[in-house]
């Protein structure tokens, strides 16, 4: 379950940031369901290869676009429960609603970064769709909007869990410069 951060949110922005939390909770059980389908495409592709020479046209497609698909639904949960990448050395020795500031402002920049590309990934699901584009990657070919549609929900999930994460650094700068007081 993702942190309590939203704990002393005021009513209507706790709701809302615990809504998109619960959303992205959800999109990252989706992420976590699509790793069997994987694990048995990939195990068919090796015993097919190995055990009977007959290698499948299929499984190499299957396991990009099924590892990009729990990758980019799960971005936004792991947002949710701050498991990605940061600068612990400058939360050590700033105060903290310094802290929450620079995070605040850092997730509206990538808020403006993923409406950008969320918008061109959604121009390229549509064109891919329009024209029946294929992977071209194989044999098989499959076609590659539905692919290209989960890029854009993953993307659009990001964008929603970012605004949360603005509400809840905004806040945090806001008490604890109560706090202070």
């Amino acid at each position: 379950m993702p942190p309590e951060p939203t704990r002393k949110l005021k009513p209507k922005q706790a709701q809302i940031a615990n809504a998109i939390s619960r959303l992205s909770l959800w999109a990252g059980r989706l992420a976590a369901f699509l790793v069997m389908p994987l694990v048995v495409a990939m195990v068919y592709e090796v015993v097919s290869r190995y055990l009977f020479d007959a290698p499948t046209q299929w499984a190499f497609e299957i396991s990009y676009m099924l590892m990009g698909s729990i990758f980019l639904l799960g971005m936004s949960y792991a947002l949710s429960i701050d498991a990605h990448v940061n600068v612990d050395f400058m939360h050590d020795i700033l105060p903290k609603r310094w802290t929450a500031i620079i995070d605040a402002i850092a997730y509206f920049v990538l808020t403006g970064f993923f409406i950008f590309l969320t918008l061109a990934l959604a121009q390229s699901a549509l064109r891919a769709f329009e024209t029946g584009e294929g992977s071209g990657l194989s044999a098989w070919n499959p076609k590659i909007w539905p692919y290209r549609v989960i890029y854009v929900l993953g993307m659009t999930m990001m964008i929603f869990q970012s605004f949360a994460k603005i509400l809840q650094c905004s806040l945090r700068a806001t008490e604890t410069n109560e706090e202070a007081k």
